[in-house]
């Protein structure tokens, strides 16, 4: 049967409709994939990442552990025998006035990285709440609140301690004590008050050779007493059990006549790079003094005046224009430390400065 010319262009049309509506369909079904898979994408949550644990022997160190440049290059050369994990800064506080100073000691470690761990040595009757006693005594609750705030913080140790000799007059916690830190091959005390400019001369000395249990680091400084000298010790069951027959034999403890004993090495400054220094000595230094460089340079500065009571009060201007050096360098250098410490004691522990008791402040005017 022949097909008519208007069937041929029906069917034609037909076709050619039909041509280009798959084509449609088909883009459409192409695009439309390709936006589910988009959206998919987009919901989907990523992959989880597996983290290894971390490294139990790390764990153990006091901040940053090895693994960038300076601590690579340092510990080559002056790693402490046992490793970091086995030598301390250890801050004996007797005293509700110093608990703030070692805080400060060792925010500043924290701050500088040192690996070596931190012990703070407390009186045990710091924690004994005392039956019906409803109103805590102020200086113990502060004690107890920054003594917290060091642990958590600062990662310190906290260790309360049983006083070693008890008198009628006083119980006694000396200094020999901390020979009973065994876990530590050595441990370095600070005599408060005082600040921490530079963490690395300091670590240098656990290094040190040591021929006896005790040495002492001193300034040299004419005015320096024995009791201001930084204490390098070695603890063993041998040299703590000396020193406790020492003690318990004489009934009395005087910690200068301990001190007076051991041996001390100066620090023998080699172009203003102190270890240890104090802050009375700048009185003696000369016109080639440069007080950048010794902030710079200096590890430890012992904070202690003859006319001021401490760091820790707020002294006259006219006790500060006479405590204070009398050249513009070591003048500026000398401001600068008790500025910092003020700073310091604000920022870590929160405290102002004391008001300075006024019968010493009325003997020290008269002197």
């Amino acid at each position: 049967m022949l097909l008519t010319s208007g069937q041929i262009s029906m069917a034609i049309s037909s076709s050619v409709v039909f041509i280009f509506t798959f084509l449609l369909f088909l883009s459409g079904y192409v695009l439309q994939q390709q936006t589910v898979r988009s959206l998919q994408a987009a919901i989907k949550p990523p992959p989880v990442v597996v983290q290894p644990p971390p490294s139990p022997v790390l764990a153990k160190h006091f901040g940053t552990p090895p693994g960038h440049s300076f601590f690579d290059k340092y510990l080559a050369s002056n790693r402490p025998k046992g490793g970091w994990a086995k030598v301390a800064y250890v801050q004996m506080v007797r005293e509700h006035l110093h608990v703030c100073n070692a805080l400060m000691l060792f925010a500043v470690l924290e701050e500088q990285e040192s690996m070596a761990q931190r012990v703070i040595v407390y009186p045990k009757e710091w924690d004994v709440n005392l039956s019906g006693q409803k109103v805590l005594d102020p200086q113990v609750e502060t004690s107890r609140r920054l003594l917290k705030n060091a642990a958590k913080r600062y990662r310190v140790m906290l260790q309360p301690v049983e006083p070693m000799l008890k008198t009628e007059a006083a119980s006694t916690f000396p200094l020999a004590g901390l020979l009973s830190l065994t876990a530590y091959n050595r441990v370095i005390y600070l005599p408060p008050s005082g600040l921490i400019l530079d963490t690395s001369g300091l670590d240098h000395l656990f290094t040190l050779p040591m021929e006896s249990d005790v040495l002492g680091i001193s300034t040299g400084s004419e005015d320096e007493a024995i009791s201001q000298s930084v204490v390098l010790l070695r603890p063993s069951k041998e040299a703590f059990k000396t020193a406790l027959e020492s003690l318990t034999s004489s009934k009395t403890y005087d910690e200068d006549e301990f001190l007076s004993k051991i041996p001390r090495v100066p620090d023998m400054p080699a172009d203003q790079v102190h270890v240890v220094a104090m802050t009375s000595g700048l009185k003696s230094e000369d016109d080639n003094f440069n007080a950048t460089k010794f902030l710079d340079s200096t590890s430890y500065v012992h904070i202690s005046d003859s006319k001021m009571l401490g760091p820790e009060y707020d002294a006259s201007k006219e006790l500060v224009a006479s405590a204070r050096p009398s050249r513009l360098q070591p003048m500026k250098a000398w401001q600068e430390v008790y500025e910092r410490y003020r700073e310091g004691r604000m920022d870590v522990c929160g405290l102002d400065l004391e008001p300075a008791p006024k019968s010493t402040t009325a003997s020290i005017k008269s002197s």
